[in-house]
This record gives structure tokens, sequence and C-alpha cells, in this order.
């Protein structure tokens, strides 16, 4: 049955990475217990009353088919796993309708819910607010040093000096910070004159972290040393924690909790589906 294969040759992708013909015994039997289950959904939601009348886009199937092609090394790879798991392309190409039509048959179930009103997001928003808290960031830069003993000019010594050096050039001209991370900091981020972005607590090094968080916006703090090596820290911008205000997420909102509507909707026709398909 092309649906079992496809869906054999789906799971064995999603839950272990592997061709079907790859797994193990054990991966087997899991494989084969979740493609057994969304073949069953595949024919019930097919034969269901909602079904009549769904089309797909012409180039759908196509693009799917591009996807699953597109984890495989080339066209005999995509062959031979195809192979392994019982199919071919143009049973591939079957299996895959089926299933985007059964994508299209879900889309219309939760296409039926009313869409969640402003009145009752804002409800939401209010009675939600810890969801809405933006934590403090900071804009930050570094320079980085590396530490490595086995070269002359990179040894502890020598880093402890080329950072110092650096250090002290900035402390009397803060301003080219930038600049100078771009000259030697050995960080990817020197290309963009040692920027970090906008960084929350929890990102850094802890030592870096407790440096750039005790920081004045705008302040340069003196070497820090991590398990990269030493640092520079500049503190660019602070941004404080706060709550993001109502008008910012109102139409997100919306859309999100139309969206939980259309799943929750969605869910509950299935098990209605498929309990009645379990008792016919």
């Amino acid at each position: 049955m092309n649906a079992l294969a496809y869906y054999e040759l789906q799971a064995a992708h999603s839950l272990f990475g592997k061709p079907a013909g790859a797994l193990d015994e054990r991966e087997t039997r899991k494989v084969r217990a979740v493609a057994e289950r969304y073949a069953e959904i595949e024919a019930a939601v097919l034969a269901s009353e909602e079904a009549r009348g769904v089309c797909l886009q012409p180039e759908a199937v196509a693009d799917a088919e591009a996807e699953i092609h597109a984890r495989y090394a080339d066209d005999t790879a995509f062959d031979g796993a195809l192979d392994d798991a019982g199919l071919n392309r143009g049973s591939l190409h079957a299996a895959l309708q089926r299933s985007l039509l059964v994508e299209a048959v879900m889309a219309r179930v939760g296409a039926r819910v009313e869409p969640v009103g402003e009145t009752e997001a804002e409800i939401f928003y209010y009675t939600h607010l810890e969801r809405f808290r933006s934590p403090e960031t900071r804009t930050a830069r570094h320079i980085l040093i590396t530490i490595n003993d086995d070269l002359p000019d990179s040894g502890r010594e020598a880093a402890t000096r080329r950072i110092g050096e650096i250090a002290r050039r900035l402390a009397a001209k803060p301003e080219r910070f930038a600049e100078q991370a771009m000259k030697h900091s050995e960080c990817p981020t020197a290309l963009n004159g040692g920027l970090l972005g906008d960084v929350p607590r929890g990102q850094l090094y802890p030592e870096l972290e407790a440096a750039l968080f005790a920081l004045p916006e705008g302040g340069i703090g003196a070497p820090v040393e991590s398990e990269l090596g030493f640092h520079l820290l500049l503190c660019e911008k602070v941004r404080p924690e706060r709550t993001v205000p109502w008008t910012e997420v109102a139409d997100t909102l919306r859309t999100r909790l139309t969206e939980e509507r259309a799943r929750k909707e969605t869910k509950a026709w299935l098990q209605q589906l498929m309990a009645g398909a379990a008792t016919s």
C-alpha cells in the first residue's frame, strides 16, 4: 500500500534521520506503528464529508517531492531510499498527493472557526501579562584575544599584554571600540566591529554576563577572562525589562489565538472522525 510505505519513509526520517532500509529491528517496529496510524488517519480523512471538493495547487506535489529529494545526495541515493521503502517515483507522487489532500482537509476544518475578536484577545492579554514581559537586554560589542601556549605570540603573557594595550587605547578613545575590534579581535564578530547584538541574560559565559550587566550604558569594562581567552566588553545600550504594550501585540495575538482555536477544532474533529471509523 503506497500510503503505508510513504509514511514509513517519512517516519524513518523524522524519528531517526535514516532511510527505512537502515533501521534496526526496534526502530522498524516504531516506524511501522507510526506509519500505520497515519495511514488510518489518511483513509478516514479522505473518506470524510469535509474532503469533498478539496483541491491542491498544481505545484504542491512537485514541491513536496523536491523537498524529499533534497535530503539525498543525488538521484541514485534518492531512488535507493524509495526502493528501500517499497516506493518508486510514481508511487511517491501518488502518496504525496494523498498526504497533501489530508493537510488541505484539515486546514478546511480549522478554517471553520470564528476568528478571535479584539475584545477576547485583549482580555487574554491582561489576564496573562506575564507572557508579554520582555527581559532586559544589552547591545554589546566585544574584543577577544585568545590564549594558546603552543604559539609564541599567543601565550598567556603575550595575550595579557595585548589585551592590556587595547584596553589602554580604548580608555583614552572609547569611540574606537569597533575599529579596534576589527583590527585585533580573534572572534568572527570582528568583521562587524565586535558586535554581539542584543544580549539577554543567560546567553554569554557567566563571567562575561556578570561583567556586561554591571556596565552602564556606553561603558567599557576591564579585561575579563573566559575559557575562550581575554575579552573587552562595551555596553552600547541598555534596554530595561518591560511589558510589551497591548498595541504592539494586538494583531499577532489575535492571529495566534485564532490559530490555536483552529488547531483545537481540527483535533476534536479528527478524534471524533477516528472514533467513528473504529466503530464502523
